[in-house]
């Protein structure tokens, strides 16, 4: 389907106030024009904003990403139990919130608390911290934003906050950022009575992302989402995300490519897909050149500069092994910065 392929290109719009300014105290990328495509010809997707830093998908988070130069912001989304998209990874709220602390008699049976059973007003009323084991309390990335800080305070954005602080600094600056949002468990929220790819077309509507041409990509890893926003007339790009695990393994196949061409304009598939655990690449590089074959891009997810598989050598080896030794699009990475830098040097050389 043509209008879901990748055009590049976009345009800035008005704003309302931005939000925070910790992005700009890093060396921004090169101003774009709305006809170029990437700064340095690869896209840089700032994996829930700049985690690596600060804790995942906040607004200081994603404004630090701006800053650091990256091509788009990558909120996985959740709705509320009003409907309302929220910059969320997990159904639950337990990981990344002090939910426990302010609705201490809120969770389901399993001891969980979940994200739609709460309205925004009480999803407002919590702290964001940096990721957690909830049976443990022990920091995922030890090494990254403590959770030491009671006086400062990040807070769950909604969808609508992150572009209204995106297009703000679009304005600002002169760049055309995009976004690049996830549609999480939506069969799930289904089941909850919430139409997920209605909600999120109206919302990206109201904000003037309609077409194609606009910096904006809609992922999800259920291909019957993306294959309903192509049924309600979406004219967005779409990616297919790709998993490890054996339940994907028909995507990856040359008829798996075909199907997702008639909906989507890229995969996005694990590291794992492109690069084995021994750092062999897989298949012979079938899953890029079948991908590109069929005018799909491929953006593999996740670069974490302090989680580097064991074969990567450095983030600078396993970024020049995925985009240019192997021909990836561009890459999901929780520290953007290191990738624009990757880049700039790479197109210096």
């Amino acid at each position: 389907m043509q209008s879901n392929r990748f055009s590049l290109g976009g345009r800035p719009a008005l704003f309302k106030a931005a939000i925070v300014i910790i992005g700009f105290l890093t060396a921004a990328a090169p101003a774009l024009g709305e006809s170029e495509a990437y700064a340095y010809g690869k896209a840089v997707i700032a994996h829930r904003g700049a985690p690596g830093y600060l804790p995942e998908h906040t607004l200081e988070s994603y404004a630090m990403a701006y800053g650091q130069g990256a091509d788009y912001l990558e909120p996985d989304l959740m709705l509320t139990k009003d409907g309302v998209p929220i910059a969320l990874h997990d159904r639950t709220l337990d990981a990344t919130t002090n939910v426990a602390e302010v609705f201490p008699d809120r969770a389901r049976d399993d001891g969980r608390h979940y994200a739609i059973d709460f309205t925004l007003d009480e999803i407002k009323q919590l702290a964001v911290r940096e990721r957690v084991h909830p049976a443990s309390g022990e920091l995922v990335y030890p090494g990254r934003f403590p959770n030491t800080h009671e006086k400062l305070v990040f807070r769950i954005a909604t969808l609508a906050e992150l572009i209204e602080l995106t297009q703000g600094m679009n304005h600002a600056t002169g760049r055309s950022v995009g976004i690049y949002p996830e549609t999480k468990a939506s069969s799930w929220h289904a089941e909850h009575g919430h139409d997920f790819e209605r909600i999120l077309m109206d919302v990206l509507a109201e904000y003037g992302y309609e077409s194609a041409s606009d910096p904006v990509i809609v992922q999800s890893f259920e291909a019957e989402s993306l294959q309903r926003l192509q049924e309600l007339g979406c004219e967005l790009r779409l990616v297919q995300l790709i998993g490890g695990g054996v339940g994907a393994d028909p995507m990856v196949t040359p008829e798996g490519l075909d199907e997702i061409a008639e909906y989507a304009g890229g995969i996005g598939p694990s590291i794992s897909r492109i690069i084995d655990s021994a750092g062999e690449v897989v298949d012979d590089n079938a899953l890029i050149t079948g991908a590109h074959a069929r005018d799909l891009v491929v953006h593999p997810w996740t670069v974490r500069t302090d989680r580097l598989p064991s074969h990567a050598e450095s983030v600078e080896a396993l970024l020049e092994r995925l985009l240019f030794d192997l021909g990836a699009d561009g890459v999901f990475i929780d520290q953007p910065d290191a990738a624009v830098a990757f880049l700039r040097e790479h197109v210096e050389r």
